[in-house]
């Protein structure tokens, strides 16, 4: 590994993330963020809405993020890393193009960016790019001094993602009445997206069928079962399965659903279900509505035992696996040779993503990528 207290040439690293509601007078402004330029009108908003009004208003992924934040802080400080931390979010406050602006006026030239997700594909990494080319053009546009903006690999096969979601998976098992425990199936479950935009994600050269998107998360998965069956002896069935669909409905979307995996499952025999969200970093409004409160209720309905495990959220091995990360990208910078530290098949991820890698619909400027506006 490269000196984990070496951050040069970077002198501050950004927490990049969605964003979400602290109050039921934020979810429907949230939610016009969110659909801008779709046309929704707010009376549709207030019925998706719904899912927000349910826990109060407020999505816990703003409370997540400060925890990660003070996990990174604190991972810092312990292996001498000096290197201040900043927050912004794509859809609410801290506003990304605030926060960008706070670190100019620091004094901050060399940017790394942390985006609280894990996969390729154009709403998990591209458009945080074009999010970013934005906040610099409006930056520019004040006169202020740009910086260099680049972005951390995708972490999605690093040890320190990876031990967290396997000891969730080992807990939630443990969990369940011993007599359906060696029998429970696993479903590995994430964000489904439209089918032509997972055949589009990664590299062009992974473009085809699931594309980048699919091809990650199932590597994980295989990961996470084969390290179940090795520390219990025990071959538990496993599928990718899919949550949180929004698009229209003639649309093709990656399948299948969860909740029509659960009645599949209970169909086939299966004795319980133990679902990991390994599409997602933390416990957000997605997976406390689509898990915890609508596949609870189908599990409930069909009388099918099922245990939900935790996701990484602020672990203290990711706040690890985000100072190797900074470190290794770090060195890159400083023309270093760096191994980079991968599991699985897939090996590690670009650094710089390529021209044609999770395209948007229209082009777009971006920044962070080897197509970037502000180089």
């Amino acid at each position: 590994m490269p000196d984990a207290r070496d951050a040069s040439p970077y002198d501050a690293l950004l927490l990049l993330s969605f964003g979400g509601p602290e109050g039921p007078d934020d979810v429907v402004p949230f939610l016009e963020n969110v659909t801008r330029g779709r046309g929704i009108p707010k009376e549709r908003l207030k019925e998706v809405g719904q899912h927000y009004f349910l826990f109060g208003g407020v999505s816990p992924i703003n409370d997540q993020n400060r925890a990660l934040l003070d996990a990174l802080r604190k991972d810092f400080a312990e292996h001498g890393l000096d290197l201040p931390v900043y927050w912004g979010n794509r859809n609410w406050a801290p506003y990304l193009t605030d926060t960008l602006r706070e670190m100019v006026r620091d004094g901050r030239r060399r940017i790394l960016v942390l985006a609280t997700s894990a996969y390729a594909s154009y709403s998990g990494c591209r458009q945080y790019r074009e999010n970013l080319a934005d906040a610099l053009a409006a930056l520019d546009a004040e006169g202020l001094e740009l910086p260099k903006v680049d972005k951390l690999r995708h972490y999605f096969n690093h040890p320190g993602f990876l031990e967290p979601m396997i000891d969730g998976v080992l807990r939630s098992l443990a969990e369940l009445p011993e007599d359906v425990r060696d029998g429970a199936h696993l479903a590995f479950s994430t964000h489904s997206i439209p089918t032509a935009s997972a055949d589009t994600s990664g590299p062009v050269e992974e473009h085809g069928d699931g594309g980048a998107y699919v091809k990650q998360h199932l590597d994980v998965a295989q990961q996470i079962a084969d390290a179940v069956r090795e520390r219990t002896g025990v071959d538990h069935p496993w599928q990718l399965v899919y949550q949180s669909r929004s698009g229209a409905p003639h649309i093709p979307w990656l399948e299948p659903d969860i909740c029509d995996h659960l009645g599949e499952r209970h169909a086939a025999g299966a004795p319980a279900v133990v679902i990991a969200p390994i599409g997602f970093v933390s416990d957000h409004m997605e997976v406390l509505y689509d898990l915890d409160t609508e596949a609870k209720a189908r599990a409930e309905e069909l009388g099918l035992p099922m245990r939900r495990s935790a996701t990484v959220g602020a672990d203290p091995r990711f706040a690890a696996a985000v100072r190797e990360l900074v470190a290794e990208r770090a060195a890159v910078e400083r023309g270093q040779d760096v191994t980079p530290c991968a599991l699985g098949a897939l090996g590690a991820s670009h650094n710089l993503c390529p021209v044609g890698c999770c395209p948007a619909r229209a082009p777009r400027p971006v920044a962070a990528g080897a197509d970037s506006t502000y180089a």
